[in-house]
């Protein structure tokens, strides 16, 4: 198996993963009853964020942590739902690659996930 090491294998590992959180339903209706997103159109925000996370490169802007504050405030995202999102990423990148950034995007998404957590319980006790 190849390492993550395009643009193009972030696109094909994202659309993969997406499909399969679109097809649980413990989790699909964030997506697609409270989020509403248009996977096609956001498909390439989501290149965006890992490329600039994993490689230091692309132009993604946005602020992903207020994203999901304002996504929280529709639907409390629990542990559970983090929990999933992560299983489900693991697996679509252990199903698909292999190599030093395959693990380094796990350990990134650990990460953004653990102080998402943090910061959505504080704003919500405040």
């Amino acid at each position: 198996m190849n390492d993550i090491e395009t643009r193009v294998d972030l696109m094909l590992l994202m659309q993969e993963f997406y499909s399969r959180l679109l097809a649980d339903h413990s989790i699909n209706y964030i997506f697609t009853d409270v989020a509403k997103i248009d996977l096609e159109a956001h498909l390439p925000h989501l290149t965006d964020f890992w490329e600039q996370t994993l490689f230091y490169t692309g132009g993604y802007k946005k602020n992903v942590l207020q994203l999901h504050l304002d996504l929280n405030a529709k639907e409390k995202l629990t542990d559970t739902h983090f929990k999933t999102w992560l299983n489900h990423f693991h697996k679509t990148i252990d199903d698909n690659f292999a190599g030093e950034n395959a693990v380094r995007m796990k350990s990134r998404a650990e990460s953004i996930a653990t102080v998402m957590k943090i910061k959505i319980f504080e704003h919500s006790q405040s």
